[in-house]
């Protein structure tokens, strides 16, 4: 007999990125629902990594990461950001963005502890609170622009209060923080033990000329914070599974305690690859043009159809309201999309632990022009 266990996450089940990429398979439709993209990545980066396996670069690299890529990356933290980042005490390579979320949580949570959440949130946040025992204050951002609304942050703050975690470029809304909400946190944080989890994995996802507000940019916060980063996003290979993890010395340092056990090391020929081509600036720098005009591209088709664009300024995604022609609630369209119009989208209240319904859907735009093509004549009878 199988012996019985109590969940730790009792109310959880399969995440919406997996149902509806599951259904569009099923359906054959044309995904816009998970955030990949499906144009290929550079050529020099897969040749780099088959020549990192080919020279022997096959087994453990340094727990921390590969020396070189930290090193690179540090660089790369100045003259982007002016941050001044000791690679040996301050950066930490892991499997993922979303690794380096759960180990920072597990780093700093013990039971009791409040983590102030914004919601809509990106699916992983609530359920790695909980599961390190702490409690997730959840505030809504403010529709339909999905800005913070800091008065209420001031007002749910407690003794128990650890942590405010933040995202920009936003998931799913694709909003981001400007300098008066910069300077919002720094007023709220300031002469508290509150820390900081800033999920930057698209901060080179970022448009219409808008500087990324980065915690790397402002001492008092980075010395609080953790910064967590995906190689994934940045360089089209979300099946990598590599990002990285910027602090202080003091917090890295715990994290570093945390991530020995989980996981060690991390890829090594993949490290060397991305050491070597992270020289190549303008794989990063012309990013926002890049993928600004697949937005504005599919924008532009989404006007032959009832949605009203709900504009985006970073990431992978745009949202699109239909309240105004629809009552049915956002999951259901979105299955009756995919099923009669085969075209797999995703339902904001899916970012909400409660489900709340501004009758919104997420698309992602990250794909080739004839898939987006693809994708909105499918909606054309809608």
């Amino acid at each position: 007999m199988t012996p019985m266990i109590t969940s730790k996450l009792p109310t959880v089940g399969t995440t919406i990125f997996t149902v509806m990429s599951q259904l569009a398979t099923e359906q054959g439709a044309v995904n816009l629902g998970q955030g990949f993209p499906d144009f290929p990545m550079s050529e020099a980066l897969t040749s780099l990594v088959d020549a990192a396996m080919k020279n022997g670069w096959n087994q453990y690299t340094h727990m921390n990461g590969l020396p070189l890529l930290r090193q690179r990356l540090a660089e790369k933290a100045g003259e982007l950001y002016g941050a001044a980042v000791d690679p040996e005490t301050q950066i930490t390579v892991t499997p993922g963005g979303t690794y380096a979320i759960y180990t920072a949580l597990t780093t700093v949570l013990r039971p009791g502890d409040e983590v102030i959440v914004f919601e809509p949130a990106y699916d992983s946040y609530i359920p790695n609170i909980e599961i390190n025992g702490g409690v997730p204050v959840l505030i809504s951002l403010q529709y339909p622009d999905y800005s913070i609304p800091w008065a209420e942050v001031r007002a749910r703050i407690t003794p128990r209060t650890r942590m405010i975690m933040i995202n920009t470029p936003h998931n799913p809304t694709g909003s981001v923080l400007s300098e008066a909400d910069i300077a919002e946190l720094r007023s709220i944080v300031q002469d508290t033990g509150i820390l900081i989890l800033s999920d930057e994995v698209y901060e080179h996802l970022i448009f219409d000329g808008i500087a990324h507000q980065s915690m790397l940019r402002y001492p008092d916060l980075l010395e609080r914070s953790f910064v967590c980063y995906s190689f994934g996003k940045t360089y089209h290979c979300t099946g990598w599974k590599l990002g990285y993890c910027i602090s202080s010395p003091t917090l890295m340092k715990e994290f570093r305690k945390v991530h020995q056990f989980n996981c060690f090391s991390c890829d090594t020929p993949k490290q060397v690859a991305i050491a070597e081509y992270i020289s190549n600036k303008e794989a990063y720098l012309g990013l926002p043009a890049f993928l600004q005009q697949k937005r504005d591209f599919f924008r532009e088709l989404m006007k032959a159809t009832p949605f009203r664009c709900i504009p985006s300024h970073g990431s992978y995604f745009e949202c699109y309201s239909y309240g105004h022609f629809s009552d049915e609630a956002d999951k259901d369209l979105a299955i009756r999309l995919t099923k009669e119009y085969g075209i797999a989208t995703i339902p904001m209240s899916a970012f909400y632990k409660h489900g709340e319904d501004n009758k919104v859907l997420r698309f992602c735009f990250a794909k080739k022009e004839e898939t987006l093509k693809k994708a909105v004549e499918k909606l054309s009878g809608l």
